[in-house]
């Protein structure tokens, strides 16, 4: 397994990692700042715990000894292209290589075989020719400069050398880049593969998910109900989507169908409700509501009644009958957005369906490349069980990342009886065992009675239902 790990900004996607003691008077640190996030200084008191820094900006900062981190004044200047050649693999360390390497207008930085990329937030069309793609054809990893090429080239090679299926993570928060990462990944492998058709395809692809795909996704365009983003053009937004729609082989007849559904479920989301007549029941507000109704229903095709019935009544089926309850207005509310929901799940389902049978697969092929799209670690100003999703997933990936970097080459230096310097780091594993750990029973005591160790949230979960 490959990963990606975007940046939208100089964002550490790593664990935080432990600060090594060995922290004197005269050293060269890195500490907090609260406007540059970190900066260096060099310690010129000690008392205990306590740490006196003068920054390289003329400031006194006072810090704990754990909040110090000691500075590699031998790292080259323009930065490592892979960073687990750094002297000291700390969150500071990383953020000042990779700013260096910004800088210098280098984008991507190995960790290992992990690729790090820093949104450039412009086109950088020679990064990513077919010149670009020849270089990278074969090369080894580390052989070339870090490229988004030389990790989909490794997974190609590995699939047809060994005929293993392999995955390619591409992780980051939103606005980070993943989508354009993933064009270019899916346009590298099908030039790999010599199928140029499926190469436009695969790009039309990424267009019409991106947008279709989550708007709440985009947390940064969901912080108040209007927005304003200048160099968007709806009209040339809506023509790349009938395009993509064409190369991909979604019909006319298909399409009208696609904007049918989402005007219809836009409608619905205008649609409330007031208290009925009756106790605990509903009824649509106003004349507003109702012509949104009806439009909704006849965009989806479907009897006006039957839709109204639906949002302000509950059917529930037993083996002995069948029982229809009314919703107050909170209820159909919340029946209105299930709908809407679903409805526009299912829409995005068979558009995916339909594109996979558009660039289709070898049924004869024993092996593919699978390439991931997921979120980095998420913390809203509210969040929600989603997050938890979402983190949890990267807390499993940033454990795949420790093991690769650092307890499985480590172990193997140890084999090889290869000198090395140990790297402190912060394991995450108690994170792990919080979450999913399943209850265990402790040795059993001189009355063989067996004591249960408490499991993680989720075994906590289960038994609560």
């Amino acid at each position: 397994m490959y990963m990606l790990d975007l940046l939208g900004v100089l964002y550490c996607g790593f664990a935080e990692f432990a600060s090594p003691v060995n922290i004197i008077i005269g050293s060269h640190v890195w500490v907090e700042d609260p406007k540059l996030a970190w900066i260096d200084g060099e310690v010129t008191r000690i008392n205990g715990d306590e740490v006196h820094v003068q920054t390289s900006n003329g400031k006194a900062v006072v810090t704990n000894i754990s909040k110090v981190f000691p500075k590699d004044t031998e790292a080259p200047p323009g930065g490592v292209d892979d960073m687990t050649r750094l002297s000291y693999l700390h969150e500071p360390g990383v953020l000042q290589n990779l700013a260096t390497r910004y800088e210098l207008n280098e984008i991507y930085t190995y960790t290992g075989n992990i690729l790090i990329a820093v949104n450039p937030f412009q086109r950088l069309p020679h990064l990513y020719d077919t010149h670009m793609m020849e270089q990278y054809k074969g090369a080894a990893l580390g052989e070339l400069s870090p490229h988004v090429f030389a990790i989909g080239d490794v997974a190609y090679r590995a699939m047809i050398n060994e005929g293993k299926s392999n995955s390619i993570l591409v992780s980051g928060e939103s606005g980070a880049g993943k989508t354009e990462t993933t064009k270019m990944l899916m346009r590298y492998l099908a030039y790999l593969g010599g199928r140029s058709g499926v190469e436009g395809r695969t790009v039309e692809q990424q267009v019409l998910e991106y947008k279709l795909g989550n708007p709440k996704s985009f947390h940064y365009l969901n912080q108040s109900n209007c927005y304003e983003l200048d160099g968007i053009d709806d009209a040339d937004e809506y023509l790349a989507l009938r395009r993509a729609m064409d190369i991909v082989g979604i019909s006319e007849e298909e399409q009208e169908a696609i904007f049918r559904v989402v005007a219809a479920i836009l409608h619905l989301g205008n649609v409330n409700f007031v208290k009925g007549e009756e106790i605990d029941s509903s009824a649509i507000r106003d004349d507003k509501s109702r012509f949104h109704l009806n439009t909704a229903a006849e965009l989806l095709r479907c009897d006006v009644q039957s839709l109204e019935d639906a949002l302000i009544k509950r059917v529930m089926v037993t083996p002995e009958e069948v029982i229809t309850r009314t919703l107050d207005p909170d209820n159909a509310l919340a029946s209105r957005d299930a709908l809407a929901k679903t409805i526009y799940s299912r829409l995005f389902d068979w558009i995916v369906e339909k594109i996979n049978i558009s660039i289709g697969q070898d049924p004869n092929s024993n092996s593919i490349i699978g390439v991931l799209d997921i979120y980095g670690f998420e913390s809203f100003k509210f969040n929600s069980f989603e997050q938890f999703c979402i983190n949890f997933t990267n807390e499993k990936l940033q454990q795949h990342f420790n093991q690769h970097v650092f307890k499985m080459e480590q172990e193997e230096y140890s084999k090889e009886e290869i000198n090395w310097s140990y790297i402190e780091f912060v394991d995450n594993q108690d994170v792990l065992d919080l979450i999913e750990k399943s209850p265990s029973l402790d040795d059993i005591d001189c009355d063989f009675n067996h004591l249960q160790k408490p499991g993680g949230i989720i075994s906590l979960l289960d038994e609560a239902w």
